[in-house]
């Protein structure tokens, strides 16, 4: 689940913060995403912030406060319980401008914010997969009971936004830790995220998270046996 907040003094492009839960998978990664950049992010947890859930993203939730915010409603000490979960995502909706649901299985606690996102009248979209896959069945959900906008690219969350692309957006432009990370790839010798990484001068956790938003710009390709390839962008 991603939420993003409209950009403040960067014309046309999305702010590299965003509004999400704590837990593996999308969410660290897209808590990492926007540290990566220098941006600042939000962590809304189920239980008090003085208990840091899951436990392996401790030093994440550490490095979070420092630049954003930990956020909680319930006290400290309360333990993280499934209802939690269900009532804070409420305030994820509430606080983003759009809502972005990148992977859900059917019965997803991510549905959850997205509904709440619909009733507070939020942009709400979600990245397809394959038909196939249980981690895109949400997803289609979102996109067919939900009317959300189908998300391919980054371009497709700034129009969500009511933002323009920039200048440099529209000519190809690339930031400095993108042209590491596509250089680090090849179009034809597949690579693990560590090779990669190593490659490129990143922590792993931080090649991992460009590797996500570079797929969803269509840049980076991850194939069947795991390993990722950069992808010629046609003209």
């Amino acid at each position: 689940m991603r939420p993003y907040r409209r950009s403040r003094g960067r014309p046309g492009g999305v702010r590299r913060g965003r509004r999400v839960g704590g837990a593996y998978g999308i969410d660290g990664a897209a808590h990492r995403a926007a540290l990566s950049t220098g941006g600042r992010t939000v962590a809304f947890l189920a239980g008090g912030v003085d208990r840091a859930y899951p436990r392996g993203h401790e030093a994440l939730l550490a490095r979070i406060a420092e630049t954003g915010a930990v956020v909680s409603e319930t006290p400290c000490g309360a333990a993280p319980t499934k209802w939690r979960f269900l009532s804070r995502n409420r305030l994820i909706a509430a606080l983003a401008d759009a809502v972005v649901v990148v992977e859900a299985g059917h019965r997803s606690g991510s549905l959850n914010t997205a509904a709440h996102a619909g009733q507070l009248g939020r942009a709400l979209g979600a990245v397809p997969g394959p038909v196939t896959s249980a981690a895109s069945a949400g997803c289609h959900r979102v996109l067919r009971e939900f009317d959300g906008v189908c998300v391919t690219s980054a371009a497709d969350v700034r129009e969500m936004l009511g933002e323009r692309a920039s200048p440099r957006a529209a000519g190809g432009g690339r930031t400095d830790d993108t042209s590491r990370l596509l250089d680090a790839l090849s179009p034809r010798v597949g690579r693990e995220v560590a090779d990669v990484a190593r490659r490129a001068g990143f922590a792993y956790a931080d090649a991992q998270a460009l590797l996500g938003l570079a797929e969803l710009e269509g840049r980076a390709a991850r194939g069947e046996d795991g390993l990722w390839r950069s992808v010629a962008r046609r003209m």
